[in-house]
């Protein structure tokens, strides 16, 4: 591996923008039969590195989000299957090394914008004695970000409200459930809110979770890039005399509830999620922006990924616009398969990437985004950090390395397991579901199970 072994001034700028339920096929660099396009993700694409066999490490969002942050599978943890709720006991230890603590260990200012989902502290044990003059415990500002804008979790699990640091700038004193989605087939998260679950009840027809009277779900996207970019316009004047910055930055998009703005509408021609996609994009043009604009840009890394593959909606998209979010690969969120987990991976630095442009088919994970920033940096990560991370920080700098990721683990929602190294794929037994081999050389849709052909694969793997 290389040693980089950077002055502080060249240390660069990371932003990591992630965004939810997002698939392979939605992105137009990756999908040449994509029904809307995404050209600032093509950008990326463009002027860096489209890992085109690049994974998270479920198929679902909390162990994803964890697996990134600390380059660590989530199943290691407490967590066996499914995702987490919008309180309770964080899954990060607070000794457990993430990217933030790395880089804040190592001279940056970190922050995070945007939805966490890794288990948060409220004050009270329920709706009916919070205290919102007490500060949230174990969330962000505890595992190693400086500061903290953003939301608990997935829009359909309540206690929505815009929270920066440790407080709700306007507290979850209202109550909402699902409301209908007139451009899409899921749900809305927007007032009129009630006084009480039970009122909620009355007028959806399920009882309330909590939300702020200010909350409103198509203003996620807007307000965490709006206060991304001014987190980083306060740090422009460090970032240029060597003490850089770390943003993360998990958008609510294309999850549901899909709510693009009005601007956006009839734009595209894959309905309300290409929408929804194609406003998605334009934040991350914004982000772009702002770099050139103040100077950044050059020695600014960004690693764009999503943490799971596309939502069940993606087979109505086939069906109604011909669009597959998941492009050639086998389903999608929560499935084991290929398209459950083969997402959008793009890495662009201009400083730092050798020949822009390429598409590298190396097998690497979100795992990795750890291993490599410490390889960048010239740090060696201790033996309780980082442990399923590989660094694939040569690829970046060596158009003609070969990079060879040890056995690469994937996790479906229900629990089953699947290991890939090399172009083979074992979909291990889980409940009535035997055991799978796929050679994705010659079959990267799954549709072949080989395993009688190649027992000793399986054996190996």
């Amino acid at each position: 591996m290389p040693q980089w072994h950077l002055a502080a001034a060249e240390k660069p700028n990371v932003i990591v923008i992630y965004t939810d339920d997002q698939g392979f096929g939605d992105a137009s660099c990756l999908n040449p039969d994509a029904k809307f396009q995404t050209p600032n993700l093509d950008r990326l694409a463009a002027e860096g590195i489209a890992f085109t066999n690049g994974h998270s490490s479920d198929s679902v969002c909390t162990p994803s989000r964890y697996g990134l942050l600390t380059g660590r599978y989530a199943w290691r943890t407490t967590l066996k299957k499914g995702v987490m709720i919008a309180e309770g006991k964080c899954l990060i230890d607070d000794d457990r090394m993430t990217l933030a603590s790395l880089l804040r260990d190592n001279g940056y200012h970190t922050a995070m914008v945007g939805k966490w989902h890794l288990g948060m502290d409220f004050p009270g044990s329920s709706y009916r004695d919070r205290d919102w003059t007490q500060p949230v415990k174990n969330m962000p500002l505890d595992k190693g970000f400086d500061y903290f804008y953003g939301i608990p979790a997935s829009l359909n699990y309540g206690v929505l409200a815009w929270f920066e640091g440790r407080y709700a700038k306007v507290p979850p004193t209202k109550f909402t459930a699902k409301k209908p989605n007139d451009r899409h087939v899921d749900y809305r998260i927007m007032p009129p809110y009630q006084d009480s679950p039970e009122e909620t009840a009355k007028v959806v027809g399920t009882r309330g979770m909590e939300v702020a009277p200010d909350f409103i779900d198509n203003q996620c996207l807007t307000r965490f890039t709006d206060k991304a970019i001014e987190w980083m316009e306060g740090k422009a004047s460090d970032a240029k005399s060597g003490k850089p910055f770390f943003v993360y930055l998990p958008y609510t998009s294309p999850h549901y509830p899909v709510c693009p703005l009005p601007e956006f509408h009839g734009q595209g021609d894959a309905g309300g999620y290409g929408e929804f996609v194609i406003e998605t994009d334009h934040h991350v043009g914004r982000v772009l922006k702002f770099l050139e604009q103040s100077g950044l840009d050059e020695n600014t890394l960004i690693v764009y990924s999503s943490d799971n593959g596309p939502e069940t909606s993606w087979k109505q998209r086939i069906k109604k616009f011909d669009h597959d979010s998941s492009s050639i690969y086998r389903g999608g969120k929560r499935d084991i398969y290929e398209g459950g987990h083969r997402v959008p991976f793009f890495v662009r630095w201009p400083n730092g990437i050798a020949e822009p442009g390429r598409r590298c088919d190396a097998l690497v994970g979100q795992l990795d985004v750890l291993a490599t920033l410490a390889d960048i940096l010239g740090v060696k990560l201790p033996e309780d950090a980082g442990e399923d991370s590989q660094s694939f920080a040569s690829v970046l700098t060596d158009p003609a390395a070969e990079h060879e990721r040890l056995p690469l683990v994937n996790h479906g929602f229900s629990g089953r397991f699947s290991v890939t190294e090399g172009t083979w794929k074992l979909v291990l037994p889980h409940k009535n579901a035997k055991l799978e081999l796929y050679d994705l050389a010659k079959d990267p849709a799954e549709a072949s199970n080989v395993i009688s052909l190649h027992p000793e694969v399986a054996d190996s793997l």
